[in-house]
């Protein structure tokens, strides 16, 4: 754990100060004995651990022994408290680790060559699902939960930060937010520089910037892409301190004074990371209508595993939405170039050298998300390669400069991107039984159930507790079936070749202006779709005409094929694309409002949303505005008010949405200033979900999955209708692939 950060893990309770109380007793025993305490209660609980994964149990007294530990689950998931979140780790890790022992020495009496193939196959997708299991543990059970710490010095006193924003292919209507509130942010003015790092070489971006009061640098080339944008820019700034954020995302007034104050109490403290919050909903949202509703895939990783990352002084720069020292980032010879994800191989050199990491665990910006699937994919896709990259150039769990609790979470985070080909062998296993009868269980029905059950059950109750605010059940299986197959080539080449394949820029912004069914992308989706109905259908009928003496093994293998065939079909429902008309996302916000009509009404209002093209509110009761008719908004900001042109583009009754006219450059500044960059607009809701509970999280999937299914048969029919009415010189293949 790291011991230069000057905080302590999140207290719960009771049990935790009590905890905490006798940790600061033994820590004040002379370190011989304490040394020698340590070693001795880890060699006996080892070795109590070793026995009861390895005792050997009949069918009734393992049955008996998983019903205690069960009971056991259900009373410690009502307790609060790290301490009993610990308690149910450790009865997981027992379950599942019996599981595998049993696997491994009881179930492996392959026959034949295709018993092998299918059985050993399945093995190795358990044994890395274990591993994955037991790093994820030692990153999440007890998140370190920092706590900003606020500068006490005059503002005459606070550092220089230079804010850089590279951008290579994003509009300026994107790019011109986080601008506007990058200048926006409560610093000294002369100690804040912003740059725009234009790799698109862009002159409208030129003369914006200009306009503005930017700095503006470009490079006559693109060599190491981001990377080497960032590089540049370190070579002609000197500030103290170096603040990065994304072309789309825009960080609050109060960035800079929340994330510096760690700096100036901790030297060694070289890089501070906060959330990616993002505003607009990612494809899974938007196709499945979630937004808000299900954690998202990104939640997971910035509610928690970053702030368990935090603990064991391993937390990852992601590119954007963070602080970096200059001094240490220039001693690793700046941003790394040698992989396509920069951002976490930085960090890892960072750690390296014996600098400290940190992570602040309030949204301090927020940015677009992906919108349409496929560019979602190609994201995903370059994560994968780039995590492979240094897995394989720079693997953590070898070379100097690191400590255990580093290294276990840097490769658990590489070990993530290599589930495709065990999920694959998930969403397939139990076809090998229906279809081709292989035995890839050498065991009866019945203590493949004592054993897979309570490692199931365990695993999955134990990471609700944990991930519940972040994470909801089954969407992981969801998340990964949607990605498996694209990102297991791009893997397995960096594996063999880490210099193989370029870095892409991730498209933002844009509208889809027709709802389609994505054929292309959903393919491998279908395909498993299909072979498990198939190997279904082979279930039905060994249950019907088949051996009775199987009929408890066959129902166990269709029992898993319905579970895959419910996630299969919650990934085609992804693939379904819902219309986006709006090229300017809104965001929900709750904001007073002052509304000056053209014949002199003064009329009180409620913001709905925003965006930085209008507003949509709500005017006090029994008051209303014509559609048409040309109104002043009124905003304000510390007693100041701010007046902005617009136009009721929509009105129902109090409702109204309102259009900005041509508003000008300082007037555009002082409407970020005022929405986007307000402190309390992100943070509202954050982890404000509902937490998860597993049994409503299936249906959830579920329903998700039927209505996939429905999904496809619409689409079907409607490429069926598509195809009769075809031309003879239109391919049905142009066809199916268009939106």
């Amino acid at each position: 754990m790291t011991d230069n950060t000057s905080s302590t893990p999140f207290v719960e309770g009771r049990a935790e100060q009590r905890l905490n109380a006798a940790i600061a007793r033994f820590n004040r025993w002379p370190a011989v004995l304490r040394t020698v305490l340590v070693i001795a209660s880890s060699v006996l609980g080892g070795l109590l651990l070793l026995a009861i994964i390895c005792a050997p149990l009949d069918l009734f007294t393992q049955c008996l022994f998983a019903a205690i530990c069960f009971a056991v689950v259900l009373v410690l998931r009502k307790i609060p408290g790290r301490l009993a979140i610990l308690a149910l780790v450790v009865l997981s890790l027992v379950a599942s680790l019996r599981y595998m022992f049993w696997r491994l020495t009881s179930t492996l009496g392959f026959e034949t060559w295709v018993d092998m193939l299918f059985g050993y196959g399945l093995v190795a997708a358990e044994f890395y699902a274990l591993i994955v299991l037991i790093f994820g543990y030692v990153q999440t059970a007890w998140p370190l939960r920092r706590t900003p710490v606020w500068l006490k010095t005059e503002p005459e006193e606070w550092p220089t930060v230079d804010v850089f924003i590279p951008t290579y292919n994003e509009a300026l209507s994107i790019v011109k937010l986080t601008i506007f509130a990058a200048q926006a942010m409560d610093w000294p003015k002369d100690k804040l520089r912003v740059h725009v790092l234009d790799d698109g070489r862009r002159d409208d971006f030129r003369d914006f910037c200009r306009k503005v009061g930017v700095n503006y640098i470009r490079r006559d080339n693109n060599l190491h892409a981001k990377a080497g944008n960032l590089n540049e820019a370190l070579k002609v700034t000197d500030g103290e301190y170096v603040a990065l954020f994304d072309a789309d995302h825009v960080p609050t007034r109060s960035f800079l004074q929340v994330s510096l104050g760690w700096f100036l109490k901790d030297p060694k403290l070289a890089m501070l990371q906060t959330p990616h919050f993002f505003f607009s909903p990612d494809p899974f949202e938007k196709n499945l209508d979630t937004f808000r509703a299900v954690p998202n895939e990104g939640e997971l990783f910035y509610g928690l595993v970053q702030d368990g990352n935090d603990l064991w002084n391993a937390t990852f720069f992601c590119g954007s939405c963070a602080v970096i020292r200059r001094k240490p980032l220039l001693e690793i010879g700046g941003v790394a170039v040698e992989t396509v994800t920069e951002d976490a191989h930085t960090a890892l050199k960072l750690n390296r050298l014996g600098y400290n990491t940190a992570y602040l665990a309030i949204p301090q910006a927020a940015g677009l998300a992906t919108e349409s699937l496929s560019r979602h994919i190609n994201q995903r896709i370059r994560w994968a390669r780039g995590m492979a990259q240094i897995f394989r150039t720079d693997n953590p769990l070898l070379g100097k400069g690191l400590k255990w609790g580093q290294r276990i979470c840097y490769a658990n985070a590489m070990l993530h991107f290599f589930y495709g080909l065990p999920r694959l062998v998930f969403l397939t296993a139990p076809l090998a039984y229906l279809i081709f009868g292989a035995e890839i269980f050498h065991a009866s029905a019945l203590m493949i159930v004592a054993y897979v059950l309570p490692h199931l059950v365990h695993s999955s109750l134990t990471n609700s507790r944990i991930q519940g605010r972040f994470r909801h059940s089954f969407w992981n299986e969801v998340y990964e079936t949607v990605l498996a197959w694209y990102i297991l080539p791009p893997v397995l080449v960096a594996l063999i070749n880490p210099k193989a394949g370029g870095f892409n820029v991730t498209d933002k912004g844009g509208i889809i202006d027709k709802q389609f069914f994505d054929w292309k992308l959903a393919r491998p989706y279908l395909v498993l779709l299909l072979v498990n109905l198939v190997g279904l259908g082979f279930g039905i009928h060994q249950l019907v005409w088949g051996d009775e003496s199987t009929a408890v093994t066959v129902a166990i293998n269709m029992t898993w094929t319905l579970y895959n065939l419910i996630i299969t079909s919650a990934a085609v429902a992804v693939a379904s694309e819902t219309r986006q008309v709006r090229s300017e996302p809104r965001v929900s916000a709750k904001l007073p409002v002052s509304v000056i009509c053209a014949d002199g009404r003064v009329l009180d209002g409620i913001t709905q949303d925003f965006s930085q093209n209008g507003f949509g509110l709500i005017l006090a009761d029994g008051h209303s505005i014509s559609q048409g008719e040309r109104v002043q908004l009124v905003l304000s900001r510390n007693g100041e008010d701010n007046l902005f042109q617009a136009r009721v583009a929509f009105s129902k009754g109090t409702q109204i949405g309102a259009q900005f006219e041509s508003l000008t450059l300082r007037e555009q500044s002082e409407l970020v200033r005022l929405t986007f960059s307000r402190a309390d607009t992100w943070a509202a809701s954050w982890g404000a979900g509902q937490p998860d509970t597993p049994l409503a999280a299936l249906r959830e999937v579920g329903g998700i999955g039927i209505g996939g299914l429905f999904t496809l048969c619409r689409a079907t029919v409607h490429e069926l209708r598509m195809a009769l009415r075809r031309t003879p010189s239109q391919p049905l293949d142009t066809l199916m692939d268009k939106p």
